[in-house]
């Protein structure tokens, strides 16, 4: 029975790994979102996705309207992270990158480890690096 257990908890422990970077760089750069939020998305796409697969099996249409709801649900938590001050907006980079972290929970959910690498990859590199473009164009405007 512990034997059994194994693989679904390395796979939480994975999606939450795979978000650490990026959640790291926000929670460090002040950011509205940051160390608790990306694992805890990654982690629980992953795991309502396990879950459906136990339930379900490998059922197409269950398993795309798991998709579905979930893709729905992470939007609607990145939507909060998007605050409007006067004419300026911000937080859709993070908002965003929630929306990736939860493809990078499902991905591991669905053993497809390496389109769930290269989701941490990039998404790692836009906040990383695009941030620094960023705010070179910001200071030029």
């Amino acid at each position: 029975m512990f034997e059994d257990n194994i693989l679904p908890l390395l796979k939480l422990l994975l999606a939450a790994a795979l978000a650490m970077p990026v959640a790291w760089h926000r929670e460090a750069n002040s950011r509205i979102v940051g160390l608790r939020t990306f694992p805890l998305v990654a982690v629980g796409a992953c795991a309502y996705l396990l879950v459906g697969l136990e339930v379900f099996g490998y059922d197409s249409e269950a398993n795309a309207r798991l998709l579905q709801g979930l893709m729905t649900g992470i939007g609607f938590v990145g939507g909060g992270a998007i605050l409007k001050h006067d004419h300026h907006v911000s937080g859709t980079a993070s908002a965003a990158s929630i929306w990736v972290t939860g493809a990078i929970g499902a991905s591991v959910a669905y053993e497809l480890y390496f389109y769930a690498a290269m989701l941490a990859a990039v998404n790692f590199f836009a906040v990383l690096i695009l941030s620094k473009f960023k705010s070179e164009v910001d200071k030029d405007s």
